[in-house]
């Protein structure tokens, strides 16, 4: 509203309140002025137009599919987010092919209530058929019977495979077997083979599968029945029986025509899927008690919307925060739908959890903004020691983005105060293409930094930072899954010095930690700018007992750049062009 139109709106009612025997303004001004109470937010309400919902009479599926595919297939960068939801029930002669920011998923209890007779594909004819930039894209809940068999999932980072049933095969690579660095699979039954093929790592938790074909550098699984043997490094396969303590992502679904929430429970030492005997175990949430969220809405109605006891449901799209989405209470959900997406403004945190029990955030992406932001998600306030084992926070699926869409800038992506915190499945990335991208215009030192004690972290991926890609402070960290590229843009050996040591080291464990364990981590380097620079190691920890790691892997990619050691001063240099991983199978 311009200045000019507010003075005559203020003015003419003054004017009404006098000649109504009111105070005016200006008298008004000098009274105690009365607290407004906003007006409560509802709960529940439609999920915006990027939520497309279909059912099995719904007609022209296809097309619609083929729409959104057309303008996402090549939109890496772009504005557009859509999540595509099919009721219960069978779907014929479907092929969904996803591009970028587009999720897909069944709306029944059980994957096995929604079946697509036909595909959910990705591949890479974009991109010449290179598989290694098919981000930010997801398939949750479905079962599906492949046309041929064997179902297309050529995936790179943030593209989560998540309670799915394929009745098949399924082909990790790309057409042609180009290129491919994915992924991540939790919670699912494939019946057939899983055939990585060209895929450089891949981390499969708690799942079924039917026989695995191969592996090139880094195979990790938990809890997979079905899996290979243990035999890190040759094949390249870390195999623990069972998954510690995990927590499936909550999911939409319907019951009956209302939607709701499901919150699977907490599992320890668990092995296989959570469906497919019976209503999976957990607690639901009514819609009607969510605020259901629509790009536009402002961080205060957020906020508001938390205070009054809501949840948040984030429909598809872009939302700028000037201020901290501020979770304070226990059993909090933040779900978002579609790649819903964060962008903090002016450098605030995009969202602070407080010491509490239970929260579970899921499904989003935090785009950093053009001002630099000392973090962009923030689990506990600094220094708590509360014990949250019972009913520990969960991460999952929530990524961050630092350069590419834009210039941004963050000093810390992720840091994890809270005891007992889940962090299963991100993806944290320093922008190495697109726009804004250069060692100081999207300038981001540190992805994750763990504070807390007790962390377990399944299937992390981090990437490209300026200093140490992951920094461990707290006690009784565990990792199962590490898959890490160093910064391809440092302009030379200066530029990473880290003291009197050759380069920052991608996951590092601070000097007083006691207890520490990992399995299966990888770290490549690419330093294209300059390919004389040297990397001391990949993995930097405590050299004692109590602090240990299996599985462990370095590789230069194509000699641009090399590593000295795999961690402190174990394992063989790499050299060359040939990109043959450097190993350690067990240290100390």
């Amino acid at each position: 509203m311009s200045s000019v139109r507010r003075r005559t709106v203020l003015g003419a009612a003054a004017a009404a309140s006098a000649l109504a025997g009111l105070p005016t303004a200006a008298s008004a001004a000098t009274s105690t002025p009365t607290a407004v109470t906003p007006r409560a937010l509802p709960g529940g309400g439609d999920l915006g137009p990027n939520v497309i919902v279909f059912d099995p009479s719904t007609a022209g599926i296809q097309a619609r599919l083929d729409q959104v595919f057309a303008q996402q297939e090549t939109a890496q960068f772009g504005t557009g987010r859509y999540a595509f939801f099919f009721k219960p029930g069978a779907y014929s002669g479907l092929n969904a092919q996803l591009g970028f920011y587009t999720s897909i998923a069944g709306l029944g209890l059980s994957p096995d209530d929604t079946t697509i007779n036909g595909d959910v594909t990705v591949d890479a004819g974009w991109f010449n058929g290179n598989a290694t930039q098919n981000f930010w894209r997801s398939a949750e809940n479905l079962a599906l019977v492949p046309v041929s068999g064997t179902n297309r999932w050529a995936v790179a980072q943030a593209a989560p495979f998540r309670r799915m049933h394929v009745r098949g095969n399924l082909n990790l690579a790309p057409n042609g077997y180009g290129w491919a660095s994915g992924g991540y699979i939790a919670d699912s039954r494939i019946d057939g083979q899983v055939q990585p093929y060209s895929q450089q790592q891949w981390y499969t938790r708690d799942s079924v599968i039917g026989s695995w074909l191969n592996g090139v550098w880094n195979m990790v699984f938990s809890g997979v029945q079905g899996a290979p043997a243990q035999s890190f490094p040759n094949p390249v396969y870390t195999t623990l029986a069972t998954t510690p303590v995990s927590r499936e992502k909550p999911f939409l679904y319907l019951n009956g025509t209302e939607y709701r929430v499901f919150l699977p429970e907490k599992r320890t030492n668990a092995s296989g899927v959570t469906w497919g005997n019976g209503t999976p175990r957990g607690t639901s949430l009514s819609l009607s008690q969510f605020y259901v969220a629509k790009p536009g809405v402002t961080a205060a109605t957020l906020n508001q919307a938390l205070t009054q006891g809501l949840h948040l449901l984030l429909t598809p799209g872009i939302y700028h925060l000037d201020q901290p989405i501020q979770v304070n209470r226990a059993n909090t959900v933040v779900l978002g739908l579609g790649y819903a997406t964060l962008v903090p403004d002016n450098g605030v945190t995009a969202l602070k959890t407080a010491d509490v029990d239970g929260v579970r955030l899921a499904g989003f992406l935090i785009d950093a903004g053009t001002v630099n932001s000392n973090t962009l998600l923030e689990v506990g306030p600094s220094g708590t020691t509360t014990d949250h084992s019972a009913n520990p926070t969960t991460v999952q699926d929530v990524f961050v983005r630092i350069g590419g869409a834009g210039a941004g800038r963050a000093t810390t992506s992720m840091v994890i105060n809270n005891r007992h915190t889940i962090v299963d499945h991100t993806w944290l990335w320093r922008a190495d293409h697109g726009t804004g991208t250069g060692w100081d215009t999207n300038r981001a030192d540190y992805g994750l930094v763990v504070n807390g004690a007790d962390v377990l972290t399944t299937g992390l991926f981090v990437e490209h930072f300026n200093k140490y890609d992951v920094q461990w402070n707290g006690e009784r960290g565990r990792t199962i899954f590490f898959q890490n590229e160093k910064a391809y843009d440092a302009p030379n050996q200066a530029a990473v010095q880290n003291g009197s040591i050759k380069g920052y080291a991608a996951y590092k464990v601070a000097d007083g930690v006691t207890v520490h364990e990992g399995w299966g981590l990888g770290s490549y380097c690419y330093y294209n700018v300059d390919p004389t620079i040297v990397q001391h190691n990949g993995f930097a920890a405590p050299n004692r007992s109590g602090v240990k790691f299996h599985d462990l892997l370095v590789v230069s990619l194509g000699g641009q750049g090399q590593y000295e050691h795999v961690i402190n001063e174990t394992g063989a240099a790499t050299s060359g062009t040939s990109t043959v991983p450097s190993t350690v199978v067990s240290y100390p």
